[in-house]
């Protein structure tokens, strides 16, 4: 069993007796907890949101991120399994996406409870190959050239700071070697409803290779496409939460 270390993975509010689901968030490559730490006050009451906050990132910047998502969702398992009291539904962005699917997997494995419902965003279904070249090995300038070609995701300020940038730069080389080396292994449905998200703009995530995810749940399927890019969670961030709530409700109820 891989060790944990002691710093929190998981982020979550105060208590609430109110609270009859748990809504896990996993961030895309490069980002943190902090990036759902708003979503709170826009979700059902009912709803208690935990933030995942992985090594390699923010209060843990100096923690080595992982690299394979195997040794990830297997330390990850262990992590919420004390928080597996309530149904519970994960969500993941781009690379994120995939570490919640395996990570349902993972639990599957070992006849944990299922997740009552499962979103996706912005990252092709598992079982379509990368149809790019992958850059997680390129020399520095190269590899945040190519990664903000591919995503428009480095603000000007990050790739301006040369100190930033050299403190971020291994945990992003990391997240996206998860995305990169990731090989599918085929395997049953999901019990679990399924929801996945795309940016209409988003030029590496087409409204096809979402609707492939409909293959990995024998539950019902919801796809939905959004205004922007790769990072409509945060363009469209109003619109994305109103249709979580909407799923959520819909479970709830």
């Amino acid at each position: 069993m891989t060790k944990i270390p002691a710093t929190p993975w998981i982020i979550c509010p105060a208590p609430n007796p109110h609270a009859c689901m748990r809504l896990f968030c996993l961030p895309y490559a490069g980002a943190g907890a902090s990036t759902f730490r708003t979503w709170s006050s826009h979700l059902p009451q009912s709803v208690e949101v935990c933030r995942i906050q992985l090594p390699g990132r923010e209060n843990r910047l100096r923690e080595p991120p992982f690299s394979q998502i195997s040794p990830l969702v297997e330390v990850l398992a262990q992590v919420i399994e004390p928080y597996l009291s309530l149904p519970y539904v994960l969500f993941g962005h781009s690379v994120g996406a995939l570490v919640a699917f395996e990570l349902a997997r993972q639990l599957r494995k070992l006849n944990r409870l299922r997740p009552a419902h499962l979103f996706v965003s912005g990252r092709r279904a598992p079982q379509i190959p990368d149809r790019y070249l992958p850059i997680h090995q390129l020399p520095d300038a190269e590899f945040v050239r190519e990664l903000d070609r591919r995503f428009d995701g480095v603000p000007e300020a990050v790739r301006q700071d040369a100190e930033l940038m050299n403190a971020l730069r291994p945990m992003l080389r990391a997240d996206i070697a998860i995305d990169e080396t990731y090989v599918y292994a085929d395997g049953e449905p999901l019990e679990s409803p399924m929801s996945a998200f795309g940016g209409l703009q988003d030029p590496k995530v087409s409204h096809d290779d979402l609707a492939a995810w409909c293959n990995q749940t024998r539950c019902a399927f919801i796809q939905r496409m959004f205004p922007g890019n790769h990072f409509f969670l945060q363009s469209a961030q109003a619109l994305l939460l109103q249709a979580i709530s909407r799923d959520l409700t819909q479970f709830l109820h």
